[in-house]
């Protein structure tokens, strides 16, 4: 089963379409999709690590997008 971890913080426009995409591509691939947020407020070293650069998202471990998700990328990612 994949992992997806969305680094984010609230109030971020570009955290809230990264969660849709990813939701939504979860949806289509016919594999079942684990999906962990992590607010980088919460704790200040991720915040110091992060700063403004989120969404961070990674699947499985491995860094895969920062800013915007490509749904085409996240779907191949996935169904692999």
């Amino acid at each position: 089963m994949p992992e997806v971890t969305v680094y984010s913080r609230e109030n971020c426009h570009l955290c809230e379409e990264a969660k849709a995409t990813i939701e939504t591509v979860a949806d289509e691939v016919s594999a079942e999709v684990t999906v962990e947020e992590i607010d980088v407020d919460d704790d200040h070293d991720l915040r110091e690590a992060y700063g403004e650069r989120v969404p961070y998202v990674l699947v499985d471990g491995t860094p895969k997008f920062k800013f915007r998700v490509d749904a085409a990328e996240l779907r191949r990612t996935l169904e692999a």
